[in-house]
């Protein structure tokens, strides 16, 4: 799923500094391997953005977010509005647009939730909540099984929550990756929330959600989360 196409009202600097040290960390894809460079970078640099807010800055339990652009905040005015904001306790956001649980879902190399695994536990968490599957709707489902348990191996030994995706308009063949994830869910004893019941408030497209979408999508995780400590 795409992501905002320009820079933040009053974060121009900082896009360009996190684009800069991801450069010089290794993170952006290599030109000759991405089918869309441009694209890559800049989703590379609106993730770094997302992560750097942190809703909820020492308020509660650490929960760590892997996602889509929808965590990422598609088209938001304010980012930090997007739907993990609705979590209790303090929400690191680990989100990259247009990625998946399958390897192929995304053409920006290795970025599928279970490669940005590790990168998501650097936060501590007590819970990670794992968002996504929009983008896993053309991908062949051994693909997308794999992609799961990979996810899950990389967070053993950490409290793991599923949330599917919704029933958006524009992709209604998600609502197979739906009954893939809650099956794989059910298979590794792993708690799955179901969003696909739900009718959300879309942008124009019918891909993307509005302001209000998020708040109704994250308010629906939260009220589902098992207890914290």
């Amino acid at each position: 799923m795409g992501i905002l196409g320009r820079p933040l009202p009053g974060r121009v600097a900082a896009v360009v500094a996190l684009l800069s040290a991801f450069v010089a960390a290794g993170y952006v894809v290599d030109r000759a391997q991405s089918e869309d460079p441009t694209t890559c970078e800049r989703y590379t640099t609106e993730s770094g953005v997302r992560q750097q807010i942190v809703n909820g800055a020492g308020t509660g339990p650490r929960i760590a977010v892997i996602g889509d652009s929808y965590s990422v905040g598609l088209q938001l005015d304010h980012v930090g509005t997007s739907w993990p904001s609705q979590l209790p306790g303090e929400v690191h956001v680990y989100g990259f647009s247009g990625s998946g649980f399958a390897e192929k879902s995304s053409p920006c190399g290795p970025v599928s939730y279970a490669d940005r695994a590790g990168r998501a536990l650097r936060s501590d968490p007590q819970l990670v909540v794992v968002q996504g599957g929009l983008n896993d709707y053309d991908q062949p489902d051994a693909a997308v099984n794999d992609g799961v348990r990979r996810l899950l191996t990389a967070l053993e030994g950490h409290q793991v929550v599923l949330v599917g995706p919704p029933d958006a308009p524009a992709r209604p063949a998600a609502a197979h990756v739906d009954e893939l994830l809650a099956a794989s869910a059910a298979d590794a004893g792993v708690p799955y929330i179901a969003t696909s019941d739900v009718d959300f408030d879309y942008l124009e497209g019918g891909l993307h959600l509005t302001p209000e979408g998020h708040r109704e999508f994250g308010e629906l995780v939260a009220e589902a989360l098992p207890e914290l400590g």
